[in-house]
């Protein structure tokens, strides 16, 4: 099979789809591996390593697209690389189709395969290939909302652990899966006062006993969530539906509770967001000011710490990547169904119901599952 990777061209993201290990991993199995020069150099991976570990380059992204039969990126593609979508090639990537309808409508359009990361399932229901993305945003977020608090900006000038004579920080996060747990794990290094809400109460009984009861948690409803932002300091939200648009469960008027200075991190903006007020931002212009409180909707966050993100990313996805090289993309499919729950659109048609929901658009079933 040939297989390419290419340049990210989202504002902001440094990773790389496919590392000069995972090329060698392919081409010592026979495969051609073709890369566009410079993809991996904010990375930390120089075309060198690609070409000493059997990668051949290419010019220009355009020129990756029409050569292979699989392209492996991070993230969705952007308007400036609709134009190479094409049957006969399919795209392994996040997608997040729920929040992206241009892109949906297009691999309709251009009878490109696609399947998105995000959407691999496990038999157990776990999502192998979110699951190290969710780890570094959920570190991110605890970091990112620490700073925006302090001046200068338009945070209050709070600092979350407090000091002796002053108390913590409030800190509530919504969700409680892996970006909530690693979010919990760094806030409560810095000493602030978390909570944890969920409608998932063997989840929260988890947590609670995993930090040896150092954190609150709370079964989350709209009564509940709005009592625990009113003077919060920071609030991460993180609710996940997997392949379908998170829910609004913070309102606009929750967000003004919270009052001036305070902040939100949203890391569920890659499926629309999870509060009235959030609305997608770039690495370029990542905050805003809503209700008088700081948003940071950042739609890519891990994008920032490419060498850690794309090291983490890449050790999950090649397993899957060597699969579809060796069977073949519809063989893979038949064979793993873990992968053929991350099929999006084959043969120019959607297969994700949830998506079709959300837009309006028809939906046909999943020839593999």
């Amino acid at each position: 099979m040939r297989i390419g990777t290419v340049r990210e061209r989202k504002d902001g993201e440094a990773r790389v789809g496919l590392t000069p290990e995972g090329a060698f991993a392919l081409a010592s199995h026979g495969h051609e591996v073709y890369f566009e020069r410079g993809a991996g150099a904010r990375s930390g991976h120089m075309d060198v390593a690609y070409v000493s570990s059997g990668g051949r380059p290419l010019e220009t992204a355009a020129e990756v697209w029409a050569t292979c039969d699989l392209v492996v990126k991070v993230k969705e593609p952007v308007e400036s690389e609709y134009g190479y979508l094409r049957p006969g090639c399919s795209l392994f990537t996040y997608l997040h189709l729920a929040a992206e309808r241009e892109l949906t409508e297009r691999l309709m359009a251009s009878g490109c395969t696609s399947l998105a990361y995000e959407l691999v399932r496990k038999a157990d229901g776990s999502l192998p290939l979110l699951a190290p993305m969710s780890q570094v945003a959920g570190r991110m977020a605890a970091e990112i909302g620490a700073h925006l608090l302090k001046h200068p900006g338009p945070g209050k000038g709070k600092l979350l652990g407090g000091v002796a004579g002053v108390p913590p920080g409030k800190v509530v996060i919504v969700g409680s899966g892996t970006v909530a747990t690693a979010a919990a794990r760094v806030l409560m290094g810095l000493d602030a006062r978390v909570t944890v809400m969920s409608r998932d109460l063997a989840r929260l009984t988890y947590l609670q006993e995993n930090f040896g009861g150092r954190i609150g948690t709370r079964v989350s409803s709209p009564q509940g969530v709005a009592e625990e932002l009113f003077g919060a300091d920071l609030a991460i939200l993180s609710v996940l539906v997997p392949g379908a648009a998170a829910p609004k469960v913070v309102t606009r008027d929750m967000v003004r509770t919270m009052g001036p200075g305070a902040v939100i991190v949203d890391v569920s903006i890659d499926q629309g967001g999870a509060s009235e007020t959030s609305r997608p931002t770039t690495h370029s212009e990542p905050t805003y000011v809503e209700e008088g409180v700081v948003h940071y909707c950042v739609t890519n966050m891990p994008g920032a710490v490419p060498q850690t993100s794309t090291q983490a990313l890449t050790s999950a996805t090649l397993p899957y990547i060597e699969e579809i090289a060796r069977l073949g993309v519809e063989g893979a499919l038949t064979a793993d169904r873990a992968l053929a729950e991350s099929l999006s659109t084959y043969q120019g048609q959607l297969v994700r119901g949830p998506v079709a929901e959300t837009f309006g658009l028809g939906a046909t079933p999943n020839p593999f599952l």
